[in-house]
This record gives structure tokens, C-alpha cells and sequence, in this order.
């Protein structure tokens, strides 16, 4: 594959996270306190900042929808231009890479790019009232499709096709409970056993609770800079993006993609090279200019175990089918040849939705910095990230070292 190359790199000046838990407390004070810790790792001065960009939630009042000016508001207003942005779990990417443009287009030199949410207890749900045109209200009221339930129906494609077991699902919630011991943002740090796992309640069959991520609260921010502005900082060889991947669905979608009830049908044009999901980390490989061997460590979404072997595929770190043989051969886990969500994954922190993707780029940040302490994959030098949204959103960033 060919890309870009250096010419797209942006510097990772600072990374900064609010722990994940049910805190009760507004999004905003997440938010501000992910900023002002990513602030100090990069050693930026406030004034400095040229441009904020919100990661909106819809759940927590007007406030929300304008998440860049709320976020600049509440850690002081100093002149700097804004942006909100919103792609269900792809949010936090999106962010990045509105920032990341603004940067290379010399507009901007530092910018800060912040995500976070307070949750609703329990699974998350469509917004209240009646509304037919919001394909994600009407597969809840017409098909009672809760995200465990279109897991459930992923988990038992894999079964079907590629010979995955309940156990295959329960060895990833093992593996990434072990990661995320030593993580202090994590909201579950506790180890469990595959026998913890199949004696939980059954969600949706073949899903058990323990399969399921958690609704959580956080924050996670960085700051981005040019690469010259870094090396006036005296970091010559900073973390960098190297690739950031926002592409959408190509016609005829044949692979059922919730909310959407049906797929499209390929019988008058022929289904593309790629599905949604390998086409995120493909362009993102091309832009790069690297190949999926040259990957050292992984973040991706893990909503359900199952769903993480899914993404194992669709970044091509292995063939088809071929998921549930690497983390049976321990491969996926740290010291293996791909480890994958060494942070402990959604698995240990739940979903905070605007935070999560950028909670990725923390991680791989701190990974390839070497300050990833009880859970550091040696030697990392390039990580990936994954991420899918509702409505034909996803995301992959690649970094490098």
C-alpha cells in the first residue's frame, strides 16, 4: 500500500483522561478535567490553544450539542475558534480529524480535541417521543433491537461460520479483564475467569452479561499540534497520527449494518471489493503507507466480545476466520505477536461515547511513549485503533512513534 507518508503527520503533544465510572456529575466536568490533564503531559500553555473541538453528546441537554463552545467556556474563554462534532462511537475520531485538517491546512498550530459523556443507567436507548423517521428509534419500537440483541445476532454469524464458541467470546472478556487491572482509568479492574463469564445471565443469547460492555461516564482529550510547533517545543520525535479513516458505506451494502433493516441488494450492481467495516482500515492503511504487518498493538471496539474478533478480521491483523485461533494461541494478548485493547478495552471502561475513540488514542499514545505501566507492549512503535457509529459512521487512526 501506498500513502501520504510524513506530510500527514500532526503531532500528539499531551494526552489527558478522566477515569471512567458512574460519577453523577455533568459531562462538562469530565471534559474539563481530561483537558487539563492532557494540558500539562504536553506542557502547553492554555493562551496557545487556537482551536477546540467538542465531541457532542446528545444526552445531557443543550449543552451537549454545542460541546466545543461548552468546553472552551468552562476552562476559560481564550479566543479560539470551535467545533463540535458527532458520529455516534466514531465521535471522538471525528474530532481528531477536524482538527488534524485544520493543522495541516495551516490554519491552526495547537489544537484540543475533548470527548466526554454521562450516561443513562442501563443499555442506551433511542431519543423519547415519536419518531418515524429516526431508524434508530424504529428498530426499537418496531424490532426491538438493543444493541445486545444485534450483538447476539454478529455472535452467532461468527459461530456459524467460523466455528466460534461461547468459550471463544469468554476468553476475550478474560484477556482484556487482565489488561485493564493495571489501567487507573479503568471502571472495572477486576480479573474474572471464563466460568465467571458463562455463569453470568444470559443478555441475548449466545451473549452473556459479561460479554456486554457497561453505559459509563469519562472524558479523554488531546493535543494536537503541527510538527513544527512541537519541535518549538523541544519534542523532535513526538507520537504523530498518521492516518485518520472516516469513510462511510459503498453501494450495495451487503452485510446488515444497524439500524438499518435490510441490506441493499446486489443483484443489478455487484457487492464492492470490501465490506463498511475492512474499508475503515483500509484507508486508513493506504493513507498511512503501511500494511496491517507493520502493526504492533491495537484498540478496537469491543461493545461485545464477539465484536472484537470481528475487528481482529477487519483490520486484516489475520484472515477470515481466523479471530478465535489467535486468541486461542495467546497472540492477542500482551506479550503476543498483535496485542489487542491492552487499555482493557470498552470491556473495562464502558461506553462514554464521544470519549472513546479518542480514550483509543491516549492508550496507543501512551503505549508508544513507553508509559503504559503494567500493561506496556514492548517495543510498540505503531498502534491502530477501530471504531463504528450508527448511521453509516467508523473510524480508524493509526499513530505512530
Amino acid at each position: 500500500m501506498s500513502g501520504a507518508g510524513s506530510n500527514n503527520d500532526v503531532a500528539i503533544l499531551g494526552v489527558g483522561m478522566h477515569p471512567w465510572g458512574k460519577w453523577g456529575q455533568s459531562f462538562v466536568k469530565y471534559g474539563v478535567a481530561a483537558a487539563r490533564a492532557a494540558l500539562a503531559d504536553s506542557g502547553v500553555n492554555w493562551q496557545d490553544v487556537d482551536f477546540i473541538v467538542g465531541g457532542e453528546t446528545v444526552r445531557n441537554g443543550y449543552g451537549g450539542y454545542v460541546a466545543g463552545a461548552t468546553f472552551a467556556q468552562a476552562l476559560g474563554w481564550n479566543g479560539a475558534r470551535v467545533a463540535t462534532s458527532y458520529a455516534a462511537c466514531a465521535t471522538g475520531a471525528q474530532a481528531l480529524d477536524t482538527a488534524r485538517a485544520r493543522i495541516l491546512a495551516g490554519l491552526s498550530e495547537v489544537a484540543l480535541v475533548v470527548g466526554a459523556d454521562t450516561t443513562p443507567k442501563g443499555f442506551l436507548a433511542p431519543v423519547a417521543g415519536e419518531r418515524w423517521d429516526d431508524p434508530d428509534w424504529l428498530r426499537f419500537r418496531l424490532m426491538g433491537m438493543t444493541n445486545p440483541a444485534y450483538f447476539a445476532l454478529n455472535a452467532r454469524r461468527r459461530i456459524d461460520l467460523y466455528g466460534a464458541t461461547p468459550e471463544d467470546f469468554a476468553a476475550v472478556k478474560v484477556k482484556n479483564a487482565k489488561h485493564g487491572l493495571n489501567n487507573p482509568n479503568a471502571r472495572y479492574r477486576k480479573e474474572v475467569t471464563a466460568a465467571d463469564v458463562l455463569a453470568s445471565p444470559v443478555v441475548s443469547n449466545p451473549l452473556h452479561l459479561l460479554d456486554i460492555c457497561a453505559t459509563s461516564d469519562g472524558g479523554a482529550a488531546i493535543i494536537l499540534t503541527s510538527m513544527e510547533y512541537a519541535r518549538k517545543m523541544g519534542i523532535a520525535e513526538p507520537v504523530r497520527i498518521k492516518a485518520i479513516s472516516t469513510v462511510t458505506p459503498t453501494f450495495p451494502q451487503t452485510i446488515m449494518d444497524m439500524p438499518n433493516f435490510s441490506t441493499d441488494s446486489a443483484s443489478a450492481v455487484p457487492a464492492p471489493e470490501r465490506t463498511f467495516k475492512e474499508s475503515i482500515g483500509y484507508a486508513a492503511y493506504e493513507e498511512a503507507g503501511i500494511s496491517p504487518e507493520d502493526v504492533d498493538v491495537a484498540e478496537v471496539y469491543d461493545l461485545a466480545t464477539s465484536v472484537e474478533l470481528d475487528w481482529i478480521e477487519d483490520l486484516a491483523l489475520c484472515k477470515r476466520g481466523e479471530a478465535e485461533h489467535l486468541l486461542r494461541a495467546g497472540e492477542t494478548t500482551i506479550g503476543g505477536r498483535i496485542p489487542v485493547n491492552p487499555s482493557g478495552g470498552l470491556a473495562c471502561f464502558g461506553e462514554a461515547v464521544p470519549a472513546q475513540a479518542l480514550a483509543q488514542v491516549c492508550e496507543l499514545t501512551w503505549q508508544l511513549r513507553g508509559q503504559a505501566e503494567g500493561r506496556q507492549v514492548e517495543g510498540a512503535r505503531i498502534g491502530i485503533t477501530a471504531n463504528q457509529g450508527l448511521f453509516g459512521h467508523g473510524s480508524s487512526v493509526i499513530v505512530s512513534a
